[in-house]
């Protein structure tokens, strides 16, 4: 096979002094670098540039390495989950640029250096032997499947250098994920050369996808190339001509664009790309500058600080949309990059709090139709590809999990079209729930939860405290909605299941809520796996606090079901989370809930603790297959946030924030992994709800009831935060601002609203009777507390520390 520098075809005078004058026209034009210099942007680790980075688009997003390769990455589609995706198609499995200079290429391997923007990507390659430095640009316009990507080339010798050029594109187009269950057939690729626009236009054999790859400098030659991934994937390179003179810098520009529907769409989306890259930087630039100040969070720990501001840059990186299917949040990159119940109806409530609103109702839109569609009875779906086709109807605890979403957004929004619209779905969720999943009519639906470990599907811990927490959240849907009855109805159903779970969950030798209910026998064949498991990960605690509840249960045999703690799971703190367990359970549960912990957060499954786990704070080593045993993870970390918060602990929230903060660039610059703090998805859709619940709703206490006008702020700020703001917080048609202060035992706050609603910030008895309102009125309640009120844009006031 020959080189790609010798696969430059018949190149005339002409055409190389035509290319050449392009090229100079090009200069004037700023650079990627150049548009980008002031945004913020963060330098990854060289220990990690064989590692995964993202530049996504709400259309399109580019997975490989830090390092600037492509590697086969991802277990769902295995090998396939990097390279450029157009959901529901993979376009090209990567793409390099190679430089020549007399025939000789040049030793420029891995990039030496990573930097990651919120709405680009910059690797950066340096030459020990030659003096020229090599950089590579690139982000995913908004509304449009493709990329764009640009290279820098700077001479740092005193001599002009004469170099070819050798852009690649290694075709791959293949369907999504369960492709094969839509009838999405992939067949052999090929590519044809476009003269008129100097592009490669790869098809693919078997079905009308098309990728689409070129510069705006017109290329001297182009050809073949070898294609070194597995598959039926064809590469195709162009050559250009350069020359540096002595401390120049030249500029290399290329669109990647694709379609699943014709070839004249994906060549649009190439010209529109090419010819307009600034532009849309610029615009994605500016609108990422809108997110940051959206619930713009300023306290002392600025490492924190930092964290919440790229969590909102990575809520979007999340967004998918696919005409004709619909669009939505995503649960995580590389291999979920499609849509799913769980983890929207988590991550939502984060996205309202940090004014990101609009796609939290596209999102909810699109569940609710295909799971009607594909369910019909109220039962939300548990996970989706992007072609449409559902791969899990559903677990247990989404449904009512639902319920409780549609509740929080409609607190945000005050959208009583909204509420209308969904709670029918709630209704007929909640019947399906009890009529068809709770065979022996306890209250307790049986099935799988959050944990999918197996056998582990009868009456869990999580799914009972979301079934409270939904006719809780429904009893108030149907109250707003004029539905009495309805409302009086579940809210019963709500007493009641609080009370059982309280009763029947709570384990009071294990300081803790039990794992699930279920019989000896199932107990016992649980116990045995988990033994195994133990065993295998050399946690000889854990082994033998199983061994003593296996010998417990053969002692004490019972009848029927019983609470059992055999994997100390994170979900047992979810009666926290909903507030079910009174303060002094809750205290003791979330003590215990400590012992499961590493200085990154809370273990998955607690039996994966060892002793040693206090001390850990290096990188995770997963399995060789895909697992997340042994994992700590971000979600669960969040929940315990959310619940020491419950029970007037943000010391303690705070610090399971500051465990997770640990994660946050630790591998991918500006982003928090899936697992702490190296392992799963480089970005995740749940880590919005880790964070902005706990600081917008608790520590600062804004709770909206966007539909009556009115707000509520009743801070609860960690000691380590003396000072703390938050501002433009979008609640529906208004936006707040709020500005907390601390000294000598005095606390002053001030709100400040766009609109003419009723801000409400409740005081204790002794703190009223030493209040000082500076704007607002502070009224007295029937209980000898207080509550300072406006409705003007402004109130302050200040008050003692409650003791």
């Amino acid at each position: 096979m020959r080189t790609p520098y010798h696969l430059v075809v018949c190149v005339c005078f002409v055409a190389a002094s035509v290319a050449s004058c392009t090229l100079e026209k090009q200069q004037s034009r700023p650079s990627f670098a150049d548009l980008l210099r002031d945004s913020p942007q963060i330098e990854g680790r060289s220990e990690y540039l064989a590692s995964p980075f993202v530049s996504a688009g709400n259309r399109a997003y580019a997975v490989g390495h830090q390092d600037g390769s492509f590697p086969e990455l991802g277990w769902h589609i295995k090998g396939e989950m990097g390279g450029v995706w157009a959901h529901p198609i993979k376009l090209l499995d990567g793409f390099e640029l190679l430089l020549y200079q007399d025939g000789t290429l040049l030793p420029l391997k891995g990039a030496r250096s990573f930097v990651n923007f919120p709405m680009a990507n910059r690797h950066r390659w340096e030459s020990d032997s030659m003096k020229i430095n090599l950089e590579r640009w690139q982000f995913t316009p908004d509304d449009l499947p493709g990329i764009s990507v640009e290279y820098l080339l700077e001479n740092t010798g005193n001599t002009t250098l004469e170099l070819e050029a050798v852009f690649t594109g290694h075709v791959d187009l293949r369907p999504t994920w369960l492709g094969e269950r839509t009838g999405m057939e992939d067949g052999p690729d090929s590519a044809a050369y476009h003269d008129n626009l100097g592009i490669w236009v790869g098809k693919d054999g078997a079905s009308g996808w098309y990728a689409v790859f070129g510069s705006d400098t017109r290329p001297v030659g182009h050809g073949d190339a070898t294609n070194p991934y597995p598959g039926t994937g064809v590469s195709r390179n162009l050559s250009y001509s350069l020359q540096l003179p002595p401390g120049t810098t030249r500029t290399l520009r290329f669109a990647i664009a694709g379609s699943d529907r014709s070839e004249q769409e994906a060549t649009r989306t190439f010209e529109l790309i090419r010819d307009h890259s600034n532009e849309l930087l610029s615009a994605k630039k500016g609108r990422y500058e809108g997110l940051a100040e959206q619930s713009r969070l300023t306290v002392p720990d600025k490492a924190l600080e930092q964290t919440f501001e790229w969590l909102k840059y990575n809520s979007d990186w999340m967004i998918r949309e696919v005409p004709g299917i619909g669009k939505g949040i995503t649960a995580g990159i590389p291999d979920y990059p499609w849509w799913f119940g769980v983890d929207s109806e988590y991550a939502l409530r984060g996205y309202m709090a940090i004014g990101q609103q609009d796609i939290a109702f596209q999102t909810i839109r699109l569940l609710d139709s295909v799971s009607t569609a594909v369910n019909g009875n109220g039962r939300i779906l548990h996970e989706m590809s992007t072609n449409g086709a559902v791969f899990n109807p559903g677990n247990i605890n989404e449904t009512p999990q639902f319920a409780s979403l549609i509740w929080q957004v409609y607190r945000w929004s005050g959208d009583r079209e909204f509420l209308e619209r969904y709670f029918p779905t709630v209704q007929k969720g909640l019947t399906w729930l009890m009529e068809e999943n709770d065979a022996n009519g306890n209250g307790f639906p049986d099935g799988f939860g959050m944990m999918e470990i197996h056998g582990l599907d009868s009456e869990m811990i999580d799914v009972a405290a979301y079934t409270y927490a939904a006719f809780r959240d429904a009893a108030a849907m149907a109250q707003a909605l004029g539905q009495n009855e309805q409302a009086t109805e579940y809210a019963a159903k709500a007493v009641e299941l609080r009370e059982r779970i309280n009763r029947d969950f709570w384990s009071e030798a294990f300081g803790s809520y039990a794992d699930f209910m279920g019989t000896d026998k199932q107990a016992l064949h649980l116990i045995e796996d988990a033994i195994v498991r133990a065993d295998t990960l050399d946690k000889p605690w854990a082994v033998k606090e199983l061994e003593e509840t296996r010998d417990a249960i053969r002692r004490n045999p019972a009848g029927g079901l019983r609470p059992f703690v055999v994997h100390h799971n994170w979900v047992v703190n979810t009666p926290m989370e909903e507030r079910i367990a009174d303060t002094a359970r809750a205290i003791a549960a979330l003590e215990t809930a400590r012992q499961f912990t590493n200085p990154f957060g809370v273990f998955v499954t607690g039996i994966d603790r060892d002793e040693s786990a206090g001390e850990d704070d290096g990188s995770f080593q997963g399995s060789k297959v895909f697992s997340y045993t042994g994992a700590v993870m971000t979600l669960p970390t969040g929940v315990l946030a959310v619940a020491e918060n419950n029970y007037g602990r943000p010391d303690q929230a705070l610090d399971y924030l500051q465990r997770m903060v640990r994660s946050f660039s630790y591998a991918l610059p500006g982003s928090m992994y899936e697992v702490s703090p190296d392992y799963g998805m480089i970005a995740q859709a749940w880590n919005s709800y880790a964070f902005a619940v706990p600081i917008v709703e608790q520590f600062f206490g804004i709770a909206p009831m966007a539909s009556e006008q009115r707000v509520r702020i009743a801070p609860l700020m960690p000691e380590a935060w003396p000072e703390a703001s938050l501002e433009n917080v979008r609640i529906g048609s208004n936006a707040l601002y709020v500005y907390y202060s601390k000294e000598e035992g005095q606390i002053t706050l001030r709100v400040e609203q766009q609109g003419g609603w009723s801000l409400e910030v409740p005081v204790s008895a002794s703190q009223g009777k030493n209040a000082r309102i500076v704007s607002g009125e502070l009224e007295a309640q029937a209980d000898g507390s207080f509550i300072a009120r406006t409705t003007e844009r402004q109130m302050e006031l200040s008050y003692p520390v409650r003791e």
